[in-house]
Protein backbone atom coordinates (compact mmCIF):
# COMPACT_ATOMS: atom_id res chain seq x y z
CA UNK A 1 0.00 0.00 0.00
CA UNK A 2 1.37 3.40 -0.90
CA UNK A 3 2.11 5.44 2.22
CA UNK A 4 -0.02 8.40 1.14
CA UNK A 5 -3.23 6.56 0.20
CA UNK A 6 -6.29 8.30 1.65
CA UNK A 7 -8.72 6.72 4.07
CA UNK A 8 -11.34 6.68 1.34
CA UNK A 9 -8.94 4.72 -0.88
CA UNK A 10 -8.11 2.28 1.91
CA UNK A 11 -11.77 1.71 2.73
CA UNK A 12 -12.61 1.21 -0.94
CA UNK A 13 -9.79 -1.34 -1.23
CA UNK A 14 -11.20 -3.21 1.80
CA UNK A 15 -14.81 -3.11 0.70
CA UNK A 16 -15.72 -0.68 3.46
CA UNK A 17 -14.56 -3.07 6.22
CA UNK A 18 -12.77 -1.03 8.93
CA UNK A 19 -11.03 -4.09 10.39
CA UNK A 20 -9.70 -4.91 6.93
CA UNK A 21 -8.51 -1.31 6.69
CA UNK A 22 -6.65 -1.71 9.98
CA UNK A 23 -4.92 -4.84 8.68
CA UNK A 24 -3.91 -3.04 5.49
CA UNK A 25 -2.54 -0.05 7.37
CA UNK A 26 -0.64 -2.23 9.84
CA UNK A 27 0.93 -3.96 6.84
CA UNK A 28 2.09 -0.57 5.64
CA UNK A 29 3.49 0.22 9.10
CA UNK A 30 5.39 -3.08 9.14
CA UNK A 31 7.02 -2.13 5.84
CA UNK A 32 7.98 1.37 7.02
CA UNK A 33 7.51 1.69 10.80
CA UNK A 34 8.73 5.29 10.97
CA UNK A 35 6.46 6.62 8.20
CA UNK A 36 3.78 8.95 9.62
CA UNK A 37 1.20 8.52 6.83
CA UNK A 38 -0.31 5.16 7.89
CA UNK A 39 -0.72 6.48 11.42
CA UNK A 40 -2.47 9.60 10.16
CA UNK A 41 -4.89 7.40 8.23
CA UNK A 42 -5.39 5.16 11.27
CA UNK A 43 -6.18 8.22 13.38
CA UNK A 44 -8.80 9.34 10.87
CA UNK A 45 -10.27 5.83 10.79
CA UNK A 46 -10.46 5.84 14.61
CA UNK A 47 -12.28 9.16 14.61
CA UNK A 48 -14.75 8.02 11.95
CA UNK A 49 -15.45 4.43 13.00
CA UNK A 50 -14.43 4.30 16.65
CA UNK A 51 -17.41 2.40 18.19
CA UNK A 52 -17.29 -0.29 15.54
CA UNK A 53 -13.53 -0.62 15.68
CA UNK A 54 -13.40 -0.68 19.47
CA UNK A 55 -15.81 -3.60 19.66
CA UNK A 56 -14.08 -5.53 16.88
CA UNK A 57 -10.51 -5.02 18.08
CA UNK A 58 -11.22 -5.90 21.71
CA UNK A 59 -12.24 -9.38 20.56
CA UNK A 60 -9.28 -9.78 18.20
CA UNK A 61 -5.91 -10.85 19.54
CA UNK A 62 -4.10 -10.68 16.20
CA UNK A 63 -0.89 -8.74 15.82
CA UNK A 64 -2.52 -6.12 13.61
CA UNK A 65 -5.33 -5.59 16.13
CA UNK A 66 -2.96 -5.22 19.09
CA UNK A 67 -0.68 -2.82 17.21
CA UNK A 68 -3.65 -0.69 16.18
CA UNK A 69 -4.92 -0.72 19.74
CA UNK A 70 -1.53 0.53 20.95
CA UNK A 71 -1.85 3.59 18.72
CA UNK A 72 -5.52 4.16 19.55
CA UNK A 73 -4.68 4.02 23.26
CA UNK A 74 -1.99 6.64 22.65
CA UNK A 75 -4.55 8.85 20.89
CA UNK A 76 -6.79 8.54 23.96
CA UNK A 77 -3.92 9.48 26.30
CA UNK A 78 -3.63 6.01 27.85
CA UNK A 79 0.14 5.83 27.53
CA UNK A 80 0.63 2.94 29.95
CA UNK A 81 -1.63 0.50 28.12
CA UNK A 82 -0.31 1.78 24.79
CA UNK A 83 3.27 0.89 25.61
CA UNK A 84 2.33 -2.49 27.04
CA UNK A 85 0.44 -3.34 23.85
CA UNK A 86 3.45 -2.29 21.79
CA UNK A 87 5.66 -4.48 23.97
CA UNK A 88 3.43 -7.48 23.25
CA UNK A 89 3.64 -6.90 19.48
CA UNK A 90 7.39 -6.41 19.65
CA UNK A 91 7.79 -9.66 21.59
CA UNK A 92 6.05 -11.55 18.81
CA UNK A 93 7.81 -9.80 15.90
CA UNK A 94 11.07 -8.17 17.04
CA UNK A 95 12.27 -8.30 13.44
CA UNK A 96 10.17 -5.19 12.77
CA UNK A 97 11.19 -1.84 14.30
CA UNK A 98 7.76 -1.14 15.79
CA UNK A 99 9.36 1.29 18.23
CA UNK A 100 10.20 3.61 15.35
CA UNK A 101 6.53 4.68 15.35
CA UNK A 102 6.26 8.49 15.55
CA UNK A 103 4.02 8.27 18.63
CA UNK A 104 6.61 6.23 20.55
CA UNK A 105 9.06 9.12 20.23
CA UNK A 106 6.42 11.77 20.94
CA UNK A 107 7.18 14.03 23.92
CA UNK A 108 3.61 13.59 25.18
CA UNK A 109 4.17 9.86 25.44
CA UNK A 110 7.58 10.13 27.07
CA UNK A 111 6.29 12.64 29.62
CA UNK A 112 3.28 10.56 30.64
CA UNK A 113 4.16 6.86 30.47
CA UNK A 114 4.99 5.37 33.87
CA UNK A 115 8.16 3.48 34.70
CA UNK A 116 6.07 0.49 35.80
CA UNK A 117 4.26 0.25 32.46
CA UNK A 118 7.45 0.69 30.44
CA UNK A 119 9.11 -2.00 32.54
CA UNK A 120 6.23 -4.39 31.88
CA UNK A 121 6.44 -3.58 28.17
CA UNK A 122 10.16 -4.42 28.21
CA UNK A 123 9.42 -7.79 29.78
CA UNK A 124 6.83 -8.49 27.09
CA UNK A 125 9.40 -7.88 24.37
CA UNK A 126 11.35 -10.81 25.85
CA UNK A 127 8.41 -13.22 26.20
CA UNK A 128 9.25 -15.39 23.19
CA UNK A 129 12.97 -15.82 23.75
CA UNK A 130 14.16 -14.30 20.46
CA UNK A 131 17.87 -13.57 20.10
CA UNK A 132 18.18 -9.79 20.45
CA UNK A 133 21.95 -9.57 20.86
CA UNK A 134 22.77 -8.50 17.29
CA UNK A 135 23.61 -5.19 15.64
CA UNK A 136 20.34 -5.32 13.69
CA UNK A 137 18.27 -5.79 16.85
CA UNK A 138 20.15 -3.05 18.69
CA UNK A 139 19.30 -0.70 15.84
CA UNK A 140 15.64 -1.71 15.89
CA UNK A 141 15.43 -1.25 19.65
CA UNK A 142 17.14 2.15 19.67
CA UNK A 143 13.80 3.96 20.31
CA UNK A 144 13.23 1.68 23.29
CA UNK A 145 16.64 2.52 24.70
CA UNK A 146 15.83 6.23 24.32
CA UNK A 147 12.52 5.74 26.14
CA UNK A 148 14.28 3.85 28.93
CA UNK A 149 16.79 6.66 29.34
CA UNK A 150 14.13 9.39 29.44
CA UNK A 151 11.58 7.64 31.65
CA UNK A 152 14.09 6.18 34.13
CA UNK A 153 15.47 9.65 34.77
CA UNK A 154 11.99 11.12 35.26
CA UNK A 155 10.34 8.26 37.19
CA UNK A 156 13.10 6.37 38.97
CA UNK A 157 11.16 3.57 40.66
CA UNK A 158 13.90 1.06 41.67
CA UNK A 159 11.91 -2.14 41.08
CA UNK A 160 10.74 -0.89 37.68
CA UNK A 161 14.23 0.18 36.63
CA UNK A 162 15.59 -3.23 37.61
CA UNK A 163 12.98 -4.85 35.36
CA UNK A 164 13.75 -2.41 32.54
CA UNK A 165 17.41 -3.44 32.71
CA UNK A 166 16.54 -6.86 31.30
CA UNK A 167 15.86 -5.50 27.81
CA UNK A 168 19.19 -3.75 27.18
CA UNK A 169 20.96 -6.72 28.76
CA UNK A 170 19.24 -9.07 26.30
CA UNK A 171 20.36 -6.76 23.48
CA UNK A 172 23.98 -6.64 24.66
CA UNK A 173 23.64 -3.00 25.80
CA UNK A 174 25.22 -3.73 29.16
CA UNK A 175 26.21 -0.15 29.88
CA UNK A 176 22.56 0.93 29.75
CA UNK A 177 21.59 -1.87 32.13
CA UNK A 178 24.13 -0.55 34.62
CA UNK A 179 22.93 3.04 34.13
CA UNK A 180 19.42 1.92 35.05
CA UNK A 181 20.77 0.12 38.12
CA UNK A 182 22.74 3.21 39.18
CA UNK A 183 19.64 5.38 38.90
CA UNK A 184 17.66 2.88 40.93
CA UNK A 185 20.31 2.72 43.66
CA UNK A 186 20.38 6.52 43.86
CA UNK A 187 16.74 6.37 45.02
CA UNK A 188 16.84 3.25 47.21
CA UNK A 189 18.90 0.07 47.35
CA UNK A 190 16.59 -2.89 46.75
CA UNK A 191 17.18 -6.56 46.14
CA UNK A 192 15.90 -6.52 42.56
CA UNK A 193 18.51 -3.99 41.47
CA UNK A 194 21.30 -6.11 42.92
CA UNK A 195 19.90 -9.11 41.04
CA UNK A 196 19.78 -7.08 37.83
CA UNK A 197 23.45 -6.15 38.30
CA UNK A 198 24.36 -9.76 39.01
CA UNK A 199 22.56 -11.01 35.91
CA UNK A 200 24.30 -8.42 33.75
CA UNK A 201 27.75 -9.27 35.10
CA UNK A 202 26.99 -12.95 34.62
CA UNK A 203 25.88 -12.37 31.03
CA UNK A 204 29.17 -10.54 30.45
CA UNK A 205 31.08 -13.52 31.84
CA UNK A 206 32.40 -11.74 34.96
CA UNK A 207 31.50 -14.35 37.57
CA UNK A 208 33.36 -12.62 40.42
CA UNK A 209 31.31 -9.45 39.98
CA UNK A 210 28.14 -11.50 39.55
CA UNK A 211 28.78 -13.34 42.81
CA UNK A 212 29.47 -10.08 44.63
CA UNK A 213 26.20 -8.62 43.36
CA UNK A 214 24.23 -11.70 44.44
CA UNK A 215 25.85 -11.41 47.86
CA UNK A 216 24.58 -7.82 48.03
CA UNK A 217 21.12 -9.06 47.08
CA UNK A 218 21.23 -11.58 49.94
CA UNK A 219 22.13 -8.83 52.39
CA UNK A 220 18.98 -7.01 51.30
CA UNK A 221 16.73 -10.11 51.39
CA UNK A 222 18.37 -12.87 53.41
CA UNK A 223 15.26 -15.07 53.50
CA UNK A 224 14.93 -15.34 49.71
CA UNK A 225 15.71 -18.95 48.83
CA UNK A 226 16.13 -18.25 45.11
CA UNK A 227 19.03 -15.90 45.80
CA UNK A 228 20.94 -18.68 47.55
CA UNK A 229 20.35 -20.85 44.49
CA UNK A 230 21.46 -18.08 42.11
CA UNK A 231 24.69 -17.56 44.03
CA UNK A 232 25.21 -21.32 44.33
CA UNK A 233 24.92 -21.67 40.57
CA UNK A 234 27.54 -18.97 40.05
CA UNK A 235 29.88 -20.71 42.50
CA UNK A 236 29.32 -23.99 40.62
CA UNK A 237 30.13 -22.23 37.37
CA UNK A 238 33.37 -21.10 39.03
CA UNK A 239 34.09 -24.71 39.98
CA UNK A 240 33.56 -24.22 43.73
CA UNK A 241 31.10 -27.03 44.39
CA UNK A 242 31.68 -26.99 48.15
CA UNK A 243 30.47 -23.38 48.31
CA UNK A 244 27.62 -24.21 45.94
CA UNK A 245 26.42 -27.08 48.12
CA UNK A 246 26.67 -24.97 51.26
CA UNK A 247 24.63 -22.14 49.71
CA UNK A 248 21.91 -24.52 48.58
CA UNK A 249 21.71 -25.89 52.14
CA UNK A 250 21.14 -22.34 53.39
CA UNK A 251 18.39 -21.88 50.84
CA UNK A 252 16.71 -25.07 52.00
CA UNK A 253 16.52 -23.65 55.52
CA UNK A 254 14.05 -21.12 54.12
CA UNK A 255 12.20 -23.35 51.63
CA UNK A 256 12.87 -27.02 52.53
CA UNK A 257 10.42 -28.48 50.00
CA UNK A 258 11.55 -26.50 46.94
CA UNK A 259 12.32 -29.13 44.31
CA UNK A 260 14.89 -27.03 42.46
CA UNK A 261 16.91 -26.50 45.63
CA UNK A 262 16.72 -30.18 46.50
CA UNK A 263 17.85 -31.17 43.01
CA UNK A 264 20.71 -28.66 43.08
CA UNK A 265 21.85 -29.95 46.48
CA UNK A 266 21.87 -33.50 45.14
CA UNK A 267 23.78 -32.45 42.01
CA UNK A 268 26.43 -30.40 43.79
CA UNK A 269 27.01 -32.99 46.49
CA UNK A 270 27.30 -35.68 43.83
CA UNK A 271 29.89 -33.62 41.95
CA UNK A 272 31.77 -32.88 45.15
CA UNK A 273 31.87 -36.31 46.78
CA UNK A 274 30.66 -38.86 44.22
CA UNK A 275 27.65 -39.81 46.36
CA UNK A 276 25.51 -42.51 44.74
CA UNK A 277 22.63 -41.70 47.08
CA UNK A 278 22.65 -38.06 46.00
CA UNK A 279 22.73 -39.05 42.34
CA UNK A 280 19.73 -41.32 42.95
CA UNK A 281 17.94 -38.35 44.54
CA UNK A 282 18.73 -36.19 41.52
CA UNK A 283 17.41 -38.88 39.17
CA UNK A 284 14.12 -38.89 41.10
CA UNK A 285 13.81 -35.10 41.22
CA UNK A 286 15.07 -34.20 37.74
CA UNK A 287 11.77 -34.87 35.90
CA UNK A 288 10.05 -32.34 38.20
CA UNK A 289 12.31 -29.47 37.09
CA UNK A 290 10.40 -27.43 34.52
CA UNK A 291 13.49 -25.72 33.10
CA UNK A 292 15.06 -28.49 31.04
CA UNK A 293 18.22 -26.48 30.34
CA UNK A 294 18.85 -26.11 34.06
CA UNK A 295 17.90 -29.73 34.70
CA UNK A 296 20.44 -30.89 32.12
CA UNK A 297 23.13 -28.65 33.59
CA UNK A 298 22.62 -30.19 37.03
CA UNK A 299 22.82 -33.67 35.52
CA UNK A 300 26.06 -32.75 33.72
CA UNK A 301 27.57 -31.46 36.95
CA UNK A 302 26.53 -34.55 38.89
CA UNK A 303 27.69 -37.08 36.31
CA UNK A 304 31.17 -35.57 36.40
CA UNK A 305 31.48 -36.56 40.05
CA UNK A 306 34.15 -39.04 41.15
CA UNK A 307 33.76 -42.85 41.11
CA UNK A 308 30.05 -42.95 40.31
CA UNK A 309 28.42 -46.25 39.27
CA UNK A 310 28.11 -46.41 35.50
CA UNK A 311 24.53 -47.66 35.78
CA UNK A 312 23.42 -44.55 37.65
CA UNK A 313 25.28 -42.23 35.30
CA UNK A 314 23.63 -43.90 32.32
CA UNK A 315 20.20 -43.54 33.96
CA UNK A 316 20.83 -39.83 34.56
CA UNK A 317 21.92 -39.39 30.96
CA UNK A 318 18.71 -41.03 29.74
CA UNK A 319 16.71 -38.39 31.64
CA UNK A 320 18.89 -35.70 30.12
CA UNK A 321 18.11 -37.00 26.65
CA UNK A 322 14.35 -36.80 27.10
Amino acid sequence: MAAGVSLAGVMAHCGGNPVGAVELLVGAIASAPAAPEPYATLAQLWRDRRPELKESLEEDGSLSAVLAQAYFLFLEGDMDNAVMALGSVTGVRPDVAWGAAPWFRDARFLRAVSAAALAEACLRTLDYGHDLDTDEMRERFAPWFHALDVVSERDAVPESLAAMARLPRACGRYELSFVLCDRADAVDRVMWTAVARAATWREMGDLDQAAAAFECALLLDSANWSLYLDLADVRAEQGDFAAAASLVEQGLEHEPQEVTLRAARAAYRTRLAGSSDDLKTLIILAPEIANTTYRNLLIDYACAGPKLPRRLVAEAHRIRGN
